[in-house]
């Protein structure tokens, strides 16, 4: 795959929660923040109502792809399942329950190294857990690539199989279901019937298609580490799933051109040099890698 094909993260520490529990990692909260480190971060947003739908990267990226009026994601789209897989580890870097190995003396690339467990406690999302649980049992640990394709079940090796995360567009759109985001109703396909999940709150898909095109409209920094981790991931990994279109679609054709020259001009990254410069999320930049190596 080029590496004009794929994107990101974002950060959410919860004051009250750490207050209540003083030794919670504040990583765990990370994945609803809009703060990075740099208190001049651009891509953070004013406070959410405690009300307002929280959805994961997995859901944004099912979100996107799903068609409004039909409730399923396109039959011709063979990289949205890949994609997923590299949201749930990007998700789980976000909340602080794993990371990448240290690099020795000896630089490695960020393919090269591999995926360990830096905190076990549940994350209360299933296949998050899921995913954590073959993360740490598995020894020796294995790299971000060998996730995705254990994760998707894309791998020759049939002892590695047993790692794959089954039924996971299914799932997802179950959690969107019950966060009140899409319906569930069948559909006939003359030779079969389909379960599809028709969009119930359009005002959940319109925001997150804007927040995803003011990232590299209006709110667009040229300069990555000063991003919403977050917001950079989804737009990486929106990409790499072949669902970064969806949310352009609306766009004038010359507000269409810049942002895809600003997304060009994100998959152009050296990778590796990015994730050397200091605060840096190493397995975030090595899931970026992954899909636009």
């Amino acid at each position: 795959m080029n590496r004009s094909d794929g994107l990101v993260q974002r950060r959410n520490v919860s004051s009250a929660a750490s207050k209540a529990d003083p030794s919670r990692d504040p990583e765990d909260d990370s994945a609803w923040s809009d703060a990075t480190k740099d208190p001049n971060a651009v891509g953070e947003e004013e406070d959410h109502d405690s009300k307002e739908t929280r959805l994961t990267l997995m859901e944004e990226i099912l979100l996107l792809g799903l068609k409004d009026k039909e409730g399923y994601t396109s039959f011709w789209n063979d990289c949205i399942s890949s994609g997923l897989r590299g949201c749930i580890l990007s998700e789980l870097t976000l909340r602080g329950r794993i990371e990448l190995e240290k690099t020795g003396m000896r630089r490695r690339s960020l393919l090269n190294r591999k995926v360990l467990c830096k905190s076990e406690s549940p994350t209360g999302d299933v296949l998050l857990d899921e995913a954590l649980k073959h993360i740490k049992e598995t020894q020796p640990p294995e790299t971000v690539q060998s996730w995705i394709e254990y994760l998707s079940g894309e791998t020759w090796n049939p002892m590695k199989l047993k790692y794959q995360l089954r039924n996971v567009r299914e799932r997802l759109a179950k959690n969107l279901v019950e966060k009140g985001v899409c319906t569930t109703e069948k559909q006939n396909f003359v030779l079969f019937d389909m379960t599809t999940h028709p969009l119930n709150d359009s005002g959940i898909k319109q925001k997150l298609v804007k927040k995803v095109q003011e990232t590299v409209l209006g709110r667009w920094i040229n300069d990555p580490h000063r991003m919403d981790r977050r917001m950079l991931m989804l737009i990486y990994l929106a990409h790499a799933s072949d669902v970064l279109e969806n949310a352009f679609a609306p766009l004038s054709d010359e507000d269409y051109e810049v942002a895809m020259r600003r997304v060009r001009e994100l998959l152009d990254l050296d990778f590796e040099q990015e994730s050397a410069k200091e605060g840096a999320n190493e397995l975030l930049w090595a899931v970026a890698t992954a899909f636009t190596k």
